[in-house]
């Protein structure tokens, strides 16, 4: 196990040269005093003349004094990375999956590539080959393996096991293209235009996943969003919806901690500030709210005893939330059976961000609508506007100008989105030492 304690020091002493009458080399030994008042002392040796170690001993000095000495330059890459995913990491990742994607991309692509080699020995050349590497293999993971490097060893810098960051400036290879981390790009290809949602919408009536359905294409929730929705969570007045939490697995806090419940149903906090917002429920989904939830209370009333009374919207005959992977099936089986399009359960929520777009809405009230804080959203065809929407659907048309701020709001509402940047890597990276 890394031992953190070497590196957080409060004072230290660095003592004269001396020469060492056993090998006839010249030495100096580092003092570090901790808050506790305890020592620990660090024999540097190995110097065959007097003025060599004098040198050596004025660069530790200069170390120390810009909190740059590395106590313990023994520590591995792989006993690093293992203890920044369950020391800091595990501590401050805002979910499981979260968690999980980190975890994968250290003990998959990057210990097999520098585990062994110590923390300290490790430079510009190895980052820049192990990128290299990767994105033979995938571009996506070459991204992914580029943020985790950084974040890591900023922690390393902070912790005092290496002085300075090799990740720092290192791009990926030319053949992967620099992808702004705030860009959504949405490929019209794989949405649906009105006409084929409306036949979506009908042919899901009578499946499990009306409500899911809805959810996604006409109020573009993400899913672990949509399985969370509570009719309390509904203003039947104003007809508003408040998106305030996710399910999914919970994540183990302890180190090294077994997961406590596997479930994939715990509420969660949602995935970032902006993604908690209030929605206006279009009338045909409100009136599938108050359709549902008839039917929720006529199931509680027969199941009195095994009814779990959770208020989920989208729930089981007993009450129970759906899981994560419940649409799939049915999903997938309205597709074939309506010969529409094979798309991903996803591209429905892309398919409400490309109406609101394609009506020349705003796309900075179309990211605040979908729960990005200041998210650019673009996409690869706009297509002809006039015909997007047709106008024998003036419910749908109407709810579209509902949702759209004010012009002489944009503004405002600019602001507003931009104090509420979180991206994952900026989370991971300013978060403390653990």
């Amino acid at each position: 196990m890394l031992n953190r304690k070497a590196q957080n020091y409060t004072d230290w002493n660095v003592q004269s040269v001396f020469k060492r009458s056993d090998r006839n080399k010249y030495a100096y030994r580092v003092v570090l005093i901790f808050g506790d008042g305890t020592k620990q002392t660090k024999l540097c040796s190995g110097f065959a003349t007097k003025k060599e170690a004098e040198e050596a001993r004025k660069i530790t000095i200069g170390e120390l004094v810009n909190g740059t000495y590395v106590m313990d330059d023994n520590v591995k890459v792989k006993d690093f990375l293992e203890y920044w995913l369950e020391y800091d990491i595990r501590k401050r990742a805002q979910s499981h999956n979260t968690y999980m994607t980190y975890s994968n991309i250290v003990k998959k692509h990057i210990i097999p590539f520098l585990g062994n080699k110590k923390l300290t020995v490790v430079n510009k050349g190895d980052v820049h080959r192990l990128y290299k590497d990767r994105a033979a293999c995938s571009k996506y993971i070459a991204r992914l393996v580029k943020t985790v490097m950084n974040v890591s060893f900023r922690y390393a810098v902070r912790c005092r096991l290496i002085p300075v960051n090799p990740a720092e400036g290192i791009n990926l290879p030319k053949t992967v293209e620099a992808k702004p981390y705030h860009t959504l790009n949405i490929d019209t290809a794989k949405t649906l235009d009105m006409e084929q949602i409306l036949k979506l919408l009908e042919a899901s009536r009578d499946t499990p996943i009306h409500m899911q359905v809805l959810f996604n294409v006409l109020m573009g929730l993400r899913r672990q969003e949509i399985n969370a929705v509570k009719y309390s969570d509904v203003d039947y007045i104003h007809r508003t919806l408040s998106v305030e939490r996710q399910l999914g697995k919970k994540l183990n806090r302890s180190p090294n901690g077994a997961d406590e419940n596997p479930t994939t149903k715990s509420e969660l906090p949602l995935k970032t500030s902006s993604s908690r917002r209030e929605l206006p429920i279009p009338d045909y989904v409100f009136e599938a709210i108050l359709k549902e939830r008839k039917t929720y209370e006529k199931n509680r009333s027969r199941r009195r005893q095994e009814f779990l009374d959770a208020d989920f919207i989208c729930c089981s005959s007993y009450g129970k939330p759906r899981s994560r992977d419940f649409h799939w099936k049915h999903y997938k089986k309205l597709l074939r059976d309506t010969g529409l399009p094979d798309i991903r359960w996803h591209d429905l929520r892309s398919t409400y961000c490309t109406l609101l777009l394609k009506q020349d809405f705003s796309p900075k009230a179309v990211s605040k609508l979908m729960g990005h804080a200041k998210e650019l959203i673009t996409m690869d065809v706009y297509g002809d506007n006039a015909n997007i929407i047709p106008e024998e659907i003036p419910e749908l048309l109407s709810y579209m100008e509902e949702v759209m701020p004010e012009k002489n709001g944009e503004k405002d509402l600019e602001n507003e989105t931009r104090d509420t940047l979180i991206d994952i890597e900026g989370f991971l990276a300013q978060g403390g030492q653990g």
